[in-house]
């Protein structure tokens, strides 16, 4: 199946097919073979061959957010998290079809357990495209939850020492 997928503004087309129990991967030249467990509520491991150029195996593990208003994702790879969004009706690189999620409500949501430990605006200021707008620790790292494009932070749903769980909503950043 092929996907258009969005990761951090930059467009890709992804195609994904199932093998033997395993799912082969390929973006453009490179292709790779990944097995895929699920180890936790929303936390994944990967198993990934690289290709044949590159060889060898890399594993690590990934908890996926799911934003059921915007379809955005939020993959958490470490201390790094990823927002994604993916649509698998659209031709690629059609531009007249932007999706629902590109010009309804951004909605940040946390990407793993963890702690805010600051917010950096509150609901009325303005956004721009990657600025951080959330500070979350998890297992002792520091993510910086950012905006996806520019806009308004309508919400701000939790508070400076709270806990949250993965996939709890905690702000919501409106378009301009």
């Amino acid at each position: 199946m092929q996907y258009d997928v969005e990761v951090n503004g930059q467009p890709r087309q992804v195609t994904v097919d199932r093998r033997d129990g395993r799912f082969r991967v390929a973006l453009g030249t490179r292709e790779w073979m990944v097995d895929i467990v699920p180890v936790g509520g929303h936390l994944l491991s990967l198993l990934i061959e690289r290709d044949v150029l590159d060889g060898g195996v890399d594993s690590c593990e990934i908890s996926v957010a799911t934003d059921a208003v915007t379809g955005q994702f939020v993959f958490g790879l470490g201390a790094l998290a990823l927002p994604v969004s993916l649509n698998t009706r659209r031709r690629f690189g059609r531009k007249d079809d932007t999706g629902q999620g590109a010009s309804g409500p951004q909605r940040l949501v946390a990407p793993m357990p963890g702690k805010v430990v600051r917010l950096l605006g509150k609901p009325g200021d303005r956004v721009t495209h990657r600025q951080p707008v959330i500070v979350i620790e998890a297992m002792k790292m520091e993510n910086e939850l950012r905006a996806s494009r520019d806009g308004t932070l309508a919400e701000v749903l939790v508070h400076e020492g709270q806990s949250v769980e993965a996939g709890t909503l905690l702000a919501v950043i409106t378009p301009p």
